[in-house]
């Protein structure tokens, strides 16, 4: 499901891409960059870095690396807190250059302006390989389905597919347990979704839910923890 895609930019002033075969955008029209460090950085990592102020690797693992905006966000994350994060993450129909070299995301705060290179660098990293990016940032991304990947134990997962009316398949329960399967004790389990049925199937695969306040725009978000 590659689609023709298309540069928008959201309501905080981020780029997103709008996939005219789904009908479906990448990010909220609400703001790109807001919701990423609202669901992914807030409720993800800095949830995980709170319960684990000492654990080092940090390991992540994300269904959907789309624009690159939430591995770009983590690694300036990882540089400014000096903490190795471990990152893989999966997608199926990478972006063309054409369109990844016109993201603007490195441009919107003064404190992004140096982390801006990394972003087109994640993007130009070899397929089906890890690389060091940066000091704290190492990168493994493939170009394969969540059917289809072979998972490492992960300690924050970050599911941002598409939404379940658009790519049902994704949200089945077999798949996500197959990514509880995976995670660590402890882990964390970080979506923009907040369907009822998401939060069924990830308390009867064994994840404790919450359902949290959601990003500009969305009243609710859904993250699971693993005890």
């Amino acid at each position: 499901m590659s689609g023709k895609l298309k540069i928008i930019t959201t309501e905080d002033g981020s780029h997103s891409l709008y996939n005219e075969e789904l009908k479906e955008t990448y990010h909220s029209f609400h703001g790109a960059l807001k919701e990423s460090v609202h669901v992914f950085m807030l409720y993800g990592i800095d949830s995980w870095l709170m319960e684990n102020p000492t654990k080092k690797p940090l390991r992540i693992f994300e269904v959907g690396f789309g624009t690159g905006l939430n591995a770009w966000l983590t690694l300036i994350w990882a540089e400014q807190n000096q903490i190795p994060v471990l990152y893989h993450t999966i997608e199926p129909f990478p972006l063309s250059e054409e369109i990844y070299s016109q993201l603007n995301y490195g441009d919107l705060d003064d404190g992004f302006f140096h982390y801006k290179p990394y972003l087109q660098k994640l993007h130009k990293m070899e397929w089906d390989k890890g690389a060091i990016v940066s000091e704290y940032f190492n990168m493994k991304k493939e170009k394969t389905s969540l059917e289809e990947v072979t998972l490492y134990p992960s300690d924050v997962v970050f599911f941002d597919a598409f939404a379940p009316s658009k790519q049902p398949e994704l949200w089945e329960k077999p798949l996500l347990q197959k990514v509880f399967d995976s995670m660590n004790p402890g882990g964390i389990f970080t979506t923009y979704c907040a369907q009822g049925q998401l939060k069924r199937d990830l308390k009867e695969i064994g994840l404790e839910v919450e359902s949290l306040p959601g990003p500009p725009g969305k009243k609710e978000m859904t993250r699971g923890w693993k005890k």
